[in-house]
């Protein structure tokens, strides 16, 4: 392995990045497994539960305009919460710690898998919005507001790919992070407006939404996408994803460095 590394922090991520991104180049499938599930939600569930905007409350009359947000949202959830079983594939082939014997950044080191997600995100969200265009949905906000929501996805991709990232090397074991995994993602994503308003809820289910990462970014995507944007609710949605992603990367790196002086 060459030990030869770009000169700075932002580079030496970049070179980090592309070495998560060249294994995605060279397996094009794995975009389509990662998209058959969000396709089955966008079209089976927009199909099964499209009446239910009769019942008022959803800002819209149709319903695959509702649940687009929700599905790009949900998708960049369920790729970036296995961010940590990549991390774990490196301790265990000791490519990470070969990497520690270089000069390489331990920032670039921890989050590289974080930023390659975060592009592999923000791609799956633009494919996703463009299927639910192809199945008629509308989008009011324009390019705008499609912008508003990718890169709310990627802020929530972010969040939990830090954290995976950070929980792969604490644990370093497969079963626990799928066990732990398994256990977060259906709550997370029923505890929010993903296919339902937030006015056809039951009042704890609202509530509880109401401080969960994953509605924040689906509610500042909606309103984005929405003829009328509250903004001011966007940027504070919008903000408060920021903040959680800049401490889950802080956690990431810290995490990084109490497993470097383990080794």
């Amino acid at each position: 392995m060459s030990t030869v590394t770009p000169p700075n922090s932002l580079a030496q991520t970049w070179y980090m990045t592309q070495r998560q991104l060249m294994v995605f180049v060279r397996q094009p499938a794995y975009l389509l497994i990662t998209l058959i599930q969000p396709v089955v939600w966008l079209f089976l569930f927009g199909s099964l539960f499209k009446d239910v905007v009769e019942l008022g409350g959803f800002g819209t009359t149709s319903y695959l305009d509702y649940l687009v947000p929700g599905v790009v949202v949900m998708s960049a959830l369920s790729s970036n919460m296995w961010a940590g079983m990549t991390t774990l594939d490196e301790i265990q082939r000791g490519t990470l710690n070969r990497f520690l014997t270089t000069p390489v950044s331990r920032t670039a080191l921890a989050n590289g898998t974080v930023v390659n997600n975060g592009l592999v995100t923000a791609l799956q969200s633009v494919i996703i919005v463009l299927l639910g265009l192809l199945g008629g949905a509308d989008y009011a906000g324009g390019a705008v507001g499609v912008l508003v929501l990718v890169l709310a996805s990627v802020l929530l991709g972010t969040v939990f790919g830090a954290l995976s990232n950070a929980l792969g090397m604490l644990v370093q074991e497969r079963e626990s992070i799928i066990g732990i995994n398994t256990f977060l993602l259906l709550p997370l994503t029923f505890v929010s407006s993903a296919f339902m308003a937030p006015s056809r809820m039951p009042p704890w289910i609202r509530h509880a939404a109401d401080v969960n990462p994953l509605d924040w970014a689906m509610v500042a995507g909606r309103s984005a996408m929405s003829p009328d944007p509250d903004w001011p609710d966007v940027a504070l949605r919008g903000g408060g994803l920021l903040v959680l992603a800049v401490a889950a990367v802080w956690l990431s790196t810290r995490t990084f460095r109490a497993y470097q002086r383990k080794v």
